[in-house]
């Protein structure tokens, strides 16, 4: 990734927080990174700790933003929160949301409960 692609994602990322924040949501962590992988932003929305995931696309020519979050990524960002939820001390019984922020163009859709927690499945 070059340092413009990453500059690009770290503002569509503060683009994506500030519009959660504008709904309500409060952010705690931006960009938890561990040996599992990494989390764009990670939230509480009441009774939710929410985990996120910001993808941006320019135009839809490599389609839209939020079909590039598959099952492959989906059980990453689950196996990255669970270690969070264990890190910090989050017990099994608080409710957990995994949304999805896609930012098309100018566009910001917010999908929360994008998808439901996935487990490492063996192949």
């Amino acid at each position: 990734m070059t340092e413009n692609n990453r500059q690009l994602g770290n503002d569509k990322e503060i683009l994506a927080a500030s519009y959660l924040e504008s709904r309500g949501v409060a952010i705690l962590e931006r960009n938890f990174r561990c040996r599992q992988g990494e989390i764009d932003l990670i939230a509480r929305d009441g009774e939710y700790l929410v985990f996120a995931e910001v993808k941006y696309r320019r135009t839809r020519e490599k389609g839209s933003a939020l079909e590039a979050v598959g099952p492959a990524k989906q059980a990453k960002i689950c196996r990255v929160a669970d270690y969070y939820r264990m890190l910090h001390g989050f017990g099994d019984t608080i409710c957990v949301r995994y949304d999805v922020i896609g930012i098309q163009g100018e566009e910001i859709l917010w999908i929360p409960n994008a998808f439901q927690h996935r487990y490492r499945t063996t192949r």
